[in-house]
Order: structure tokens, then sequence, then C-alpha cells
């Protein structure tokens, strides 16, 4: 697959399947500059539990990880204020 963008949404590798559902409020989040989803593995300790979770901080942004149950795939953010995405990506996945 080629690189493309789609909006704030820059592809360079596959993403997993229901990516789409869990990154599109992150999209929306103003400060957000460019989401990258990044590598691909396969978690070998079964069926986790799903979802986007916050990692920890980059020098652009942060780095997030999508887990579908069956693998992991990193998830890039590049953003303005890193503290305000912090908040605003806790207030949209709360537990």
């Amino acid at each position: 697959m080629s690189k493309y963008r789609k909006g704030k949404l820059k592809l360079e590798h596959h993403t997993l399947e229901g990516f789409d559902k869990y990154i599109r409020p992150v999209l929306e989040i103003e400060i957000v500059e460019a989401v990258i989803p990044g590598r691909i593995f396969r978690n070998n300790k079964g069926r986790g539990s799903k979802g986007l979770f916050l990692q920890y901080e980059t020098s652009s942004g942060f780095k997030l990880l999508y887990k579908n149950g069956t693998s992991v795939q990193e998830v890039f953010v590049v953003c303005s204020d890193k503290e305000s995405f912090k908040n605003a990506f806790e207030n949209l996945y709360k537990e």
C-alpha cells in the first residue's frame, strides 16, 4: 500500500480491523495535527482488552496502542499541546 493522507490520518501501513471506529474521535480533537498508524504486532498474551490506550509521550506528541484482542498496532499522534491532548484523550476513553 502506498503512503497517502486522508485529512489528519497519514496511512503508511495497513490498519487493524475496527481501527477506524476508535481513531475517529481522536481525529476530531482540534489540536491533533496528524495521526500515523505504525507497526502491527501479534498479541501473544491471548485475548486482551480492546481499544485505544495512551502509552507514552514522544517529542512530537504521543504513542498510542490500538488493541483488538489478537493484535496490537502502534499509533503516533502529532499534536501542538501535549497536556491538552492528554486531557482530551482521557475524557474520550474513560474506563
